[in-house]
């Protein structure tokens, strides 16, 4: 009788804990998190280098470490399809803190101005609803956010935040 006991209370505690944590959180052991996205970038869309808004989307990926340092080399931005990528090919570190906007359009990267440019003018993230994930460099989840703008984008200004 003990053991049906036991085991009957190992399940219950096994069901709470299950339940304390809602389905769709997942947490990576990751320094690097996504702390916000502009998907829409304000004005009318337009993949034009020259005259476009590209450069007024960008992803912004902050260290919540509070002692380790991170160098962004080889870690890898991707939408919900793939299709979309950004590779961090250079050097780039940030302290612990510290954040870098991952912007459209061409520019150029500075760790003095927290940005780095994917010298692409098309746009990365879809207006209605995405899936935003960073990857390490050994290829395992650092983070991942899926989004729709009904349902994230309460203010209907483009920006949705998710680790403040």
């Amino acid at each position: 009788m003990r053991r049906g006991h036991i085991a009957a209370l190992a399940a219950a505690g096994a069901l709470t804990a299950l339940t304390a944590v809602p389905a769709h959180a997942t947490e990576y052991s990751s320094a690097l998190k996504i702390k916000g996205v502009q998907y829409d970038a304000p004005g009318r869309d337009s993949n034009s280098c020259s005259t476009g808004n590209t450069d007024e989307e960008y992803l912004t990926i902050k260290n919540y470490s509070r002692t380790a340092t991170v160098n962004l080399k080889g870690y890898v931005v991707r939408d919900s399809t793939s299709t979309n990528k950004f590779t961090f090919t250079k050097n780039h570190t940030l302290q612990p803190g510290d954040y870098v906007k991952l912007r459209g359009g061409r520019g150029t990267d500075s760790d003095a101005n927290n940005v780095v440019y994917r010298n692409n003018c098309n746009f990365i993230w879809n207006n209605d609803k995405d899936t935003i994930r960073l990857y390490k460099p050994s290829g395992a989840y650092a983070d991942t956010h899926a989004y729709t703008a009904r349902t994230n984008d309460r203010d209907g200004n483009g920006y949705i935040t998710y680790h403040g």
